[in-house]
């Protein structure tokens, strides 16, 4: 009995002790959750100080204010059609007009001036243009800036006209609202959604001059180009110019130019009767880590300067080959489309402010930008500039013009930046003042004879037929 009640005494001690201990780690576990919870540093992921599951952007205004003011353009050709072997050979035949392409184009002013690309209006006898009221009116072109794909063209309406204002495109932010407005596909009056996606994008493979697009995923399609890009207030930040894509239909990559370039190339056009482009007067490449490591220097960002020109802004500043620009008017360069997107808004005798680095250190000087002042010969399809004493002392030269680009598109996967033409048609140019007036005297259908000089000191002549 004793034995029994001992056994008794233990196994309810034991039940106390295992409740007990029970008791208190049920306490200090609920203590720690309360805590946990009370504590936590989790919040709900916000935009602009609003939840995202609360974020209802309304397109209804600036979509209807942008409609009426984007156009349907038409580009009509005319040619010949030939009604025999001999009038294929040697001329002849009816003349007809075709539709050739279409686009769109963005009304910027009540009296009917109108953006658009270059290669929605390139080669037209007539442009014909339709109003989102169904109104047609013929355009005529006022200019164009092939480089940049900008054309001005003007229609004459019986009264004012809906229009878009511009909008500034260096303050758009990456993920923003945008909108394009166009005629896809023929579809007139379209409009998509979607966001800022990039900046200062370059899509040109082999162009030695860099351009600056916005990147955008709104769908984009063939018919929009010329169109607008708007924001959500329905100021036009964009002209829709080109889309990549291995079907040539949408797939999520489009691009713009910036309104800021459009609008400058606009003004130039209307004021001077051309493009007045200011040049820095500097060549280089966008540094990353491959280019860094090829260099031997520690920067990954910026545009590394490989030559300055002489007699340029850039020279008399003291800008050097191996200098980094950084900054330009404060604005942050990371990659040669920054320079070349912020210049593009300037023109020749400003003086922009650039941030620049040097063995280490950090200097900004003023830099006062030259006109660039050159010649695009049609064929073979090659933009010409002065040649400085000094670069045709370097090649052994007396005389020449120095070869700036490329605009044949068969001919810019080849490196000919910097060769000297000597002679057009066996006649020696010593500007190219002497250039245009050659060509001006010749039938665009001649063949055309150029002399090259090479970086080598190699000397060829080549016929272009």
């Amino acid at each position: 009995m004793k034995k029994f009640a001992s056994l008794l005494f233990v196994a309810i001690l034991g039940g106390g002790i295992t409740l007990g201990a029970y008791k208190l780690l049920e306490n200090e576990t609920q203590t720690e959750v309360s805590n946990l919870t009370a504590t936590s540093s989790y919040t709900p992921v916000k935009y602009n100080g609003t939840p995202i599951s609360s974020t209802n952007a309304d397109f209804t205004e600036a979509a209807d204010r942008t409609v009426h003011a984007v156009v349907h353009v038409k580009n009509v050709q005319t040619s010949r059609q030939p009604r025999s072997l001999q009038e294929f050979f040697y001329g002849g035949g009816e003349m007809r007009k075709g539709l050739v392409g279409a686009g769109s184009g963005v009304i910027i002013s009540p009296d009917g001036y109108i953006v658009t690309n270059n290669h929605v209006i390139d080669g037209a006898t007539e442009l014909d243009v339709s109003l989102n009221d169904n109104r047609t009116y013929k355009a005529e072109v006022i200019g164009t800036d092939p480089k940049a794909d900008i054309a001005l063209i003007k229609i004459d309406a019986d009264n004012e006209l809906p229009y878009l204002p511009f909008g500034d495109s260096d303050s758009v932010k990456l993920g923003e609202w945008v909108l394009a407005v166009g005629n896809p596909f023929n579809l007139t009056s379209t409009v998509t959604a979607g966001i800022i996606s990039a900046k200062a994008r370059d899509i040109s493979e082999y162009d030695s001059n860099p351009q600056s697009f916005i990147q955008t995923d709104a769908a984009i399609n063939p018919g929009n180009s010329g169109g607008a890009l708007v924001n959500i207030n329905g100021e036009l930040i964009g002209i829709n110019t080109a889309i990549t894509s291995q079907t040539g239909s949408y797939v999520g990559y489009a691009f713009a130019v910036p309104s800021n370039n459009a609008r400058k190339i606009v003004e130039d056009i209307m004021e001077y009767g051309d493009v007045q482009r200011g040049i820095l007067g500097v060549s280089g490449t966008s540094l990353n880590p491959s280019i860094a490591s090829e260099l031997d220097i520690d920067a990954v960002e910026g545009v590394y300067i490989a030559n300055v020109e002489f007699e340029s802004g850039a020279k008399k500043a003291g800008l050097q080959k191996g200098d980094i620009i950084t900054n330009i008017d404060n604005i942050k360069i990371t990659k040669f489309p920054d320079l070349a997107g912020y210049l593009g808004t300037k023109r020749p005798n400003d003086v922009v402010q650039v941030t620049y680095s040097r063995d280490g250190e950090s200097k900004t000087v003023p830099v006062t930008l030259l006109k660039y002042s050159s010649y695009v010969i049609e064929k073979p399809g090659l933009e010409v500039r002065e040649a400085s004493p000094k670069l045709l002392k370097e090649y052994g030269v007396k005389n020449g013009v120095v070869i700036a680009q490329a605009t044949n598109d068969k001919l810019k996967r080849y490196n000919l930046k910097g060769i000297i033409i000597t002679e057009v048609d066996d006649e020696a140019v010593n500007s190219v003042e002497d250039i245009k007036r050659i060509m001006s005297t010749k039938n665009p259908n001649e063949p055309v004879s150029l002399s090259f000089v090479s970086k080598g000191g190699e000397k060829k002549q080549i016929i272009f037929q």
